[in-house]
């Protein structure tokens, strides 16, 4: 299937909600501590872009969550933001950011293909877990039920665990790399649901290099098209336009992320007006990468 591709816009979205540095208990402890990295300096962290706020306030709700929950963390500057992956892994390689945040299947996929990188050891990223689920416009409440019903029911029956076990736990192992393409089915006569992709969080959400849509995302559509009797139609979007693509009625669903806001941060940070959320259907942990340490 070849994409259809959705214009770059200026409006910032989340892409997902990898929000935190490392954290330790005090620096000197967080250097002692085992499965814990501390450098000593101050680390400039890259994150993506979220829809609601700044850096500056994005740093300060984090920490002030972190105070929150009694953890401390290595020193570290006010975030910066990147509308999508690829250009966050350049300002790495560039030395213009010293770690980046990511989901820990992206950060293991990222080190299975390319050797200059690194996950940074701190197992205490572990127990910060967000959500994956389906964005629809808060208008369209028969597509929001069926989304919750099929996910329901793949959780049920285990083809869900299936599909994850195949096109994440495998791919982040690198037994099965790059992932395969995925077709999806087409109905004559169904109705067609519009579904964006970024193709730039992989192996969750991606693009091959010959246009034809892989990933663990894409896989999950096949199913649910199947289910529903409905055609999906993928349209290629740019990280930072898939809040207007959505709203402006150019697709009628993408992929989004719950963060756990704890009380502290704001719950419309990463959620733009108008939008509502499927039944979650994966989760993961937060990690960072860095440029391997030279030797």
């Amino acid at each position: 299937m070849k994409l259809k591709k959705f214009a770059k816009v200026l409006l910032s979205c989340v892409l997902a909600g990898a929000l935190f540095t490392g954290c330790g208990n005090t620096a000197q402890q967080g250097a002692d501590k085992p499965g814990n990295s501390f450098s000593g300096k101050d680390i400039q962290l890259g994150m993506l872009t979220k829809l609601n706020t700044n850096e500056e306030k994005m740093s300060a709700f984090y920490d002030e969550l972190v105070k929150k929950v009694g953890m401390q963390l290595e020193r570290h500057t006010v975030p910066k933001f990147y509308e999508n992956l690829r250009t966050m892994q350049i300002a790495l390689e560039a030395g213009e950011i010293q770690e980046v945040s990511v989901y820990k299947c992206v950060a293991d996929f990222i080190i299975v293909t390319n050797d200059k990188f690194e996950v940074v050891n701190n197992n205490s990223l572990e127990m910060l877990r967000d959500s994956f689920c389906f964005a629809v416009r808060k208008d369209d409440t028969q597509l929001k039920a069926d989304l919750d019903r099929v996910i329901a029911e793949m959780k049920a029956d285990g083809s869900l665990d299936r599909l994850i076990d195949e096109y994440i736990t495998k791919v982040s192992k690198g037994e099965v790399v790059p992932p395969p393409a995925v077709d999806i089915p087409k109905i004559d006569g169904a109705p067609t649901i519009k579904v964006g992709i970024t193709g730039d969080l992989p192996p969750l959400d991606l693009v091959l290099p010959d246009n034809k849509p892989a990933g663990f995302n894409t896989a999950l559509l096949a199913e649910i098209a199947k289910r529903l009797g409905r055609n999906i139609e993928l349209v290629q979007i740019e990280t930072g336009g898939r809040a207007i693509a959505l709203t402006s009625k150019h697709i009628d669903v993408v992929f989004w992320t719950v963060i756990p806001l704890g009380g502290t941060i704001p719950a419309d940070i990463d959620k733009p007006e108008g939008l509502e959320l499927s039944t979650p259907y994966f989760e993961d942990s937060v990690a960072h990468i860095k440029l391997k340490s030279e030797k």
